[in-house]
Order: C-alpha cells, then sequence, then structure tokens
C-alpha cells in the first residue's frame, strides 16, 4: 500500500496565511480542519505553516506525507453512527523552531502571513522573566511570539497593516489578553521600545477562544483496517467526534478575514464568551462531574456503557434539563440544544472515555462545574436541587475508605482496587475520616472553606440531605441507593 503525499503537486501553493505553533493532534483535526474547508469554500486561500515550539521530538512523518493527512470524525449525527474523512491540503510545511531556526524565523518576514494559532499547553501561556530575547528562539512561547512579532514589525517599517491576529487555544481563561499580558511584559522586560509596544496594541488582535471538540487522536489498534478503507497508508490520521465549537471573543470584526462561519462551521464571533465558557462548564464538563462517581460506583468502568443504562442516562439528563438549565442566562433553546448534544457525545460507539480518568481532582472539578448551578438553583428556588445534591454524597462515597499510598488514595469496588489522584489535601482528608461518623465526616467537608472556599453547611438543608444520602450509600450501596431514589 502507497504512503500518503501530494502526488507530486507543490505543496507551497497556497500563500502563507498562519502560523501554527504546535502540530499535535488537536490543532490539525480542529484548526486545520476548518481552514482547509475555508479554503474550499470560501475562496481563503491560505497555507499553514506548522512550527514545533519545543525542542524535542520530530516532523520526519510530516516532510515524508508532503504534510498531508486524514481527520477521520465519528460519532453519532442525529442518532446515526457517522464516519466523515477529508484529506487536509492546508498544510504546506512544517518547521523546528530549535533545529531550523533561520527558516521558522523567516516567516515572520512572509507578507500574507496574517494569523497566528497556537496550544502550547495551559503551562505554555507563561510569564518567563529569565527568558532571553537573544536566544535562537528564546524558550517559553510567549518570548517565541513576542521575538517573532518584533522581527516582523521592524521588516515592515511596523506598518498596521503587517500586525497579525494572534488566536491561541490553550485552556485557560481568558487565553489571547494573558498572552498578550505576557508579550507586553517582555517587550518591556526586553527593551524593545514604545514603537513596538504601540504597534502590538493597535495593528495586532489578540483574540481569547473557547474551543470544543474531543480528539482521539492516532487510531493505533484499528489503523490497518482504516488504511485499507482509506486505500493509503496515512502516519498522521487522526481521529475524533463529529461535534466542534470555537468560540473567538475579539475587539475587532474577523467574519471577512476569517470566513469560517460563512462555510458552516461551528465558529461563533462574540465580544464576550463568558457565556460559551459557562455553558460547556455547566453542562458538558458539569454533567460528567455530577454523574461519573456514581456510575463508576454503579459498577461502569466507561462513559458509553455507563449512558446504555437507561436509569444513569435519566439522571445525567435529568440533572441537565431540570436542575442545571435553569440557572444558566443563553437562551433556552441554545441551551437545550448543546444539552442535546452532549448525550448524543457521551453516546458515541467510537470514544472509550474511562469513569475513572474523569475522576482526576474530582474535588476542585465539583467545585468549578456543580457548586455553581448547585448554588444558583437554590438561590432562584428556594431548594436543594435533587441530582446535584447527590453527586456530592456519591463523590465523597468515591472516596471513601481508602488509603494513601505514594501520594494517591487506593480504594475499593466489589474487592477490586482503585486508585484516585487529587489535591493531597483531599486525599489526606478522606483517609482520615475512614473511621470517623459519616454525619461528622459531611460536616467537616462541606464547611472546609479551602476545598470549596466558602462554608456550605450554611446553604439551607444541604448538610444534612448529604449526610442522609451518603449514609445510605455506605449501608446499602449505590446500586441499591440508585434503584430506590431515581429508578422510577
Amino acid at each position: 500500500m502507497d504512503r500518503l503525499h501530494a502526488n507530486g503537486q507543490d505543496t507551497r501553493k497556497l500563500p502563507v496565511k498562519v502560523l501554527q505553533f504546535g502540530e499535535g493532534n488537536f490543532l490539525r483535526a480542529f484548526v486545520d480542519y476548518m481552514i482547509d474547508i475555508a479554503n474550499e469554500k470560501a475562496d481563503f486561500n491560505g497555507g499553514i505553516v506548522l512550527v514545533k515550539p519545543i525542542s524535542f521530538g520530530s516532523l520526519d512523518s510530516f516532510h515524508e506525507q508532503d504534510c498531508r493527512y486524514t481527520v477521520m470524525l465519528r460519532g453519532l449525527v442525529d442518532g446515526k453512527p457517522t464516519e466523515q474523512t477529508r484529506l487536509i491540503t492546508s498544510v504546506c510545511d512544517a518547521v523546528d523552531a530549535y533545529g531550523e531556526y533561520e527558516r521558522y524565523a523567516a516567516y515572520a518576514k512572509e507578507e500574507s502571513l496574517r494569523f497566528i494559532v497556537s496550544n502550547t499547553t495551559e503551562a505554555g501561556i507563561v510569564l518567563d522573566e529569565s527568558d532571553k530575547f537573544e536566544l535562537c528562539p528564546p524558550s517559553s512561547y510567549p518570548g517565541k511570539l513576542c521575538k517573532l512579532l518584533f522581527e516582523r514589525a521592524e521588516a515592515f517599517d511596523y506598518a498596521n497593516d503587517k500586525g497579525l491576529i494572534i488566536l491561541p487555544v490553550e485552556l485557560i481563561d481568558d487565553n489571547g489578553i494573558e498572552l498578550k499580558r505576557c508579550v507586553k511584559a517582555l517587550a518591556k522586560l526586553w527593551q524593545l521600545g514604545d514603537r513596538f509596544e504601540k504597534w502590538l496594541d493597535e495593528a495586532c488582535v489578540f483574540t481569547s477562544t473557547l474551543v470544543d471538540r474531543i480528539v482521539t487522536g492516532y487510531p493505533r489498534d484499528e489503523v490497518e483496517g482504516i488504511w485499507e478503507k482509506l486505500g493509503y497508508e496515512d502516519r498522521l490520521l487522526v481521529t475524533g467526534e463529529p461535534f466542534a465549537l470555537w468560540v473567538i471573543e475579539s475587539p475587532k470584526d474577523l467574519s471577512d478575514e476569517l470566513p469560517l462561519p460563512a462555510c458552516g462551521l461551528p465558529v461563533i464571533y462574540t465580544d464576550n464568551q463568558k457565556p460559551y465558557k459557562q455553558r460547556k462548564v455547566r453542562i458538558l464538563n458539569g454533567a460528567h462531574t455530577s454523574f461519573v462517581p456514581m456510575a463508576f460506583q454503579y459498577g461502569y468502568d466507561y462513559v458509553l456503557d455507563a449512558m446504555h443504562d437507561p436509569m444513569i442516562k435519566n439522571f445525567m439528563q435529568k440533572t441537565l434539563y431540570d436542575e442545571v438549565i435553569p440557572t444558566l442566562a443563553l437562551p433556552k433553546e441554545d441551551l437545550m440544544s448543546f444539552a442535546e448534544a452532549v448525550t448524543g457525545r457521551f453516546e458515541n460507539p467510537y470514544i472509550k472515555h474511562a469513569l475513572l480518568s474523569i475522576c482526576l481532582n474530582s474535588v476542585s472539578k465539583w467545585r468549578a462545574r456543580c457548586m455553581p448551578s448547585l448554588l444558583g438553583y437554590v438561590e432562584k428556588t428556594g431548594e436543594l436541587p435533587a441530582r446535584l445534591t447527590f453527586s456530592l454524597a456519591s463523590l465523597m462515597s468515591l472516596y471513601h475508605g481508602g488509603e494513601l499510598v505514594d501520594g494517591k488514595l487506593v480504594c475499593k469496588r466489589g474487592g477490586e482496587n482503585y486508585t484516585l489522584q487529587d489535591d493531597a489535601a483531599v486525599l489526606s482528608f478522606f483517609e482520615a475520616h475512614n473511621n470517623a461518623d459519616p454525619v461528622q465526616t459531611v460536616h467537616d467537608f462541606l464547611s472546609n472553606t479551602t476545598f470549596f472556599g466558602q462554608d456550605l453547611t450554611m446553604v439551607e438543608g444541604l448538610e444534612a440531605s448529604v449526610a442522609e444520602s451518603y449514609q445510605c450509600i455506605l449501608a446499602k450501596g449505590m446500586k441499591a441507593v440508585m434503584s430506590e431514589r431515581f429508578g422510577g
């Protein structure tokens, strides 16, 4: 079987419009996929150059395939399993910022360059005051970006029309605002001058973005069968789910320059991304965090298997529709549609998502994802939300009876060990309360302001309700309690 390549086509025929820091699976199945569609449907006519922003790793696979690769999206669409494949031709080069510095730096002076995209992990957008302008390249991502922008400004004599639009997708709040803060701090530290700082403000646009797509990456266990269907060998093949969302908060209207919505792509331009972030955290992430501890103790290991249980699926959906959505500000139709999509994503037969992996740092996740919904529901109705309240008891029972081993909590389910990772203070708390009175344990847990940022025993009725559920779970087991309370 032949290896995928460009078949003699000129891979540089597209003008370079996008410089992308990061060549990983997510960007290739999300941003590059969308730009490929924009080239086809909206005459975007833009090539992407991938930059390897770290000193280790190899780009050999990209060069061997002339930067061609396949995206395969698999999941439920309108309730039916679907599979969509697309050969990506928008990437025209891949360059190593360390091993090919001069070639990398030359892209700063490309006349056609307009966008910078990055996914350097959450730790990538951090101000490192020890970074040096003289390094080729600087060690941090903000340092690399600052130097690249400075060299571009110098090359084009600070022309405003040569500024760039920055689109970070790192998963931190206000990623564009934070990235700009780091770049401007380095510009001042490196004494790059008032003219450059003014150009950053006036010529460049730093957007804050929110992204959403599960990208499952290279399908190692089934790749040969997929190659047979494709008719070629692709060692850069990347798989993901059909669902996607890209919310871009920008002070400037980008819809003409980056016409992704016009292509039917799920991209939203807005001046305020926060309602969309809240929707994702409270509905998608909140659904995971509220039902996963219960589903694992019920006996399931994967999200898909749990969703095949009508009682658990009903629990999850009623949590969203009856207890979470009423607390959110976006239009109800929009929220209901998003929640419906979440159900379909959890039922995706191509994604094997382990429940225990979702349980990582469950206490801080519950605080960020579920607590605002619980408190909002109480404020709005004067009553406790039954399922969110139960989720707190099921979280506690998940951690019950564990022993600390090498910084992890080893617990038992049906006589078999499972391991939980969380903040040291959380794990120590539960180990210390193994033999404590359950009612006292609930009081100590809910009143711990370090865990929740406030004393949750002050929420009327919450402590008593959680304590009652917690005691029942410990005494009867999760299956029995779920059947009694939510089986009808």
